[in-house]
């Protein structure tokens, strides 16, 4: 399925197409269910060279031992939807393609939730022919994640070890493998690009502290590993972004870290719930500041509350008039956020990741300017609906 990207900016979301001008892609790959689909393979070559691959003392391996290694708990994900649009046949099945990775010995596997949106059936094969239904245990598509699980004997599994993509640096090296176009445990290698990246959620809520890399990633590669040089997974493979549908170079991976708290969130309870404040934000920089002369040179500006939100209960302000700086426009009146718990929040990243490590139900205290004024304002935070804004 196709999907738009907001990093720093907006796209509409796409799905079944082909996406040009530059948007985010999601990368599970849909199989005509009529059989007569044609797909163009072009091999891309890995831009990674192979020294820094090589095994040393800190535990580093080669690609050659990193997919040997993980290669096993790999999987190609099978899920079957149906089609209504077709207004001649009526209904019909549609299957679409992705990938996953074995968790543990109790049969769980981790995909992305985009490839087993809406499916009514759902297989997963290790290699060859042989299919294996799996259930849907749990999906979060706010982080565009799902947990599959199997009924296998625990010695036939390989479950791959998770790493800590707190700990991931630019420049590391990676290994992605997956199923791009239905070719099943395919590896390729590069470095990370950039971290701190944002991706767009199926739901249209951010994916915050997302690993950009270069590792090729296509379409089918959707909810594989992507492995540090040690072979531990440190992210899911999600988005690329290309102008053409295809590879360029730039993918989107959701940290491992996420991952680790959707997954013992959906096994624990089977779904899981992210605390919402419900505000929207704009940065706030020296320039800004001293453009429209705010009282505070960092900081968020809160330009507008979603009525019945926990922020409108708890009585923030959002904005009211209308500027243009240098052909931007904001909105300003509102209250601005300095402090979170005691935390300086100087972006909307800040602040939406003080939320994130926080449950519905629990109090957040802010430090706010209104006017000329500084106030202490507590919110008690909801759960988060199944859309912003809703």
């Amino acid at each position: 399925m196709d999907k738009s990207s907001a990093w720093t900016r907006t796209a509409s979301l796409v799905f079944a197409a082909l996406l040009g001008g530059g948007a985010a892609v999601g990368i599970g790959a849909a199989v005509d269910s009529g059989g007569d689909t044609q797909t163009v393979v072009s091999t891309v070559a890995s831009s990674a060279p192979a020294t820094i691959f090589e095994a040393n003392a800190s535990g580093a391996k080669s690609v050659q031992a990193i997919y040997e290694q993980a290669g096993p708990g790999v999987v190609q994900v099978t899920s079957t939807t149906v089609d209504s649009s077709n207004p001649i046949f009526g209904p019909q099945p549609a299957t679409s393609l992705g990938s996953g990775f074995v968790i543990d010995k109790g049969g769980y596997i981790v995909t992305n939730y985009h490839v087993i949106e809406n499916a009514q059936e759902v297989e997963v094969n290790f290699s060859g022919d042989d299919r294996v239904p799996a259930t849907v245990v749990g999906s979060d598509p706010s982080t565009d994640l799902a947990v599959l699980k199997i009924d296998a004997q625990a010695r036939a599994l390989t479950p791959l070890p998770l790493g800590n993509s707190d700990a991931v640096h630019v420049g590391d090296a990676v290994v992605a493998i997956g199923n791009p176009f239905g070719l099943e445990r395919t590896v390729t290698a590069g470095i990370v690009s950039a971290l701190q990246r944002q991706i767009t959620a199926p739901n249209g809520y951010t994916i915050d502290k997302v690993i950009q890399m270069d590792a090729a990633i296509n379409h089918g590669n959707s909810g594989g590993p992507l492995l540090n040089a040690r072979g531990e997974v440190i992210g899911v493979n999600s988005q690329i972004e290309s102008e053409t549908g295809g590879n360029v170079g730039i993918g989107f991976a959701v940290p491992v870290n996420t991952v680790k708290e959707v997954v013992s969130q959906i096994k624990e309870n089977g779904k899981v719930e992210h605390a919402y404040l419900g505000v929207q934000m704009l940065a706030i920089d020296d320039g800004l500041a001293e453009a429209l002369r705010l009282p505070v040179k960092e900081g968020v500006l809160i330009a507008d509350v979603v009525d019945g939100s926990p922020a409108d209960d708890a009585g923030l302000k959002g904005g009211d008039q209308q500027v243009i700086v240098e052909g931007t426009s904001y909105v300003l009146g509102g209250d601005i956020v300095t402090q979170a718990d005691g935390q300086a929040v100087t972006s909307p990243d800040d602040l939406r990741r003080l939320i994130m490590e926080k449950d519905p139900g629990e109090t957040m205290t802010l430090s706010i300017h209104r006017g000329d004024s500084e106030r202490t304002v507590s919110v008690t935070l909801g759960r988060q609906p199944a859309q912003p804004g809703g």
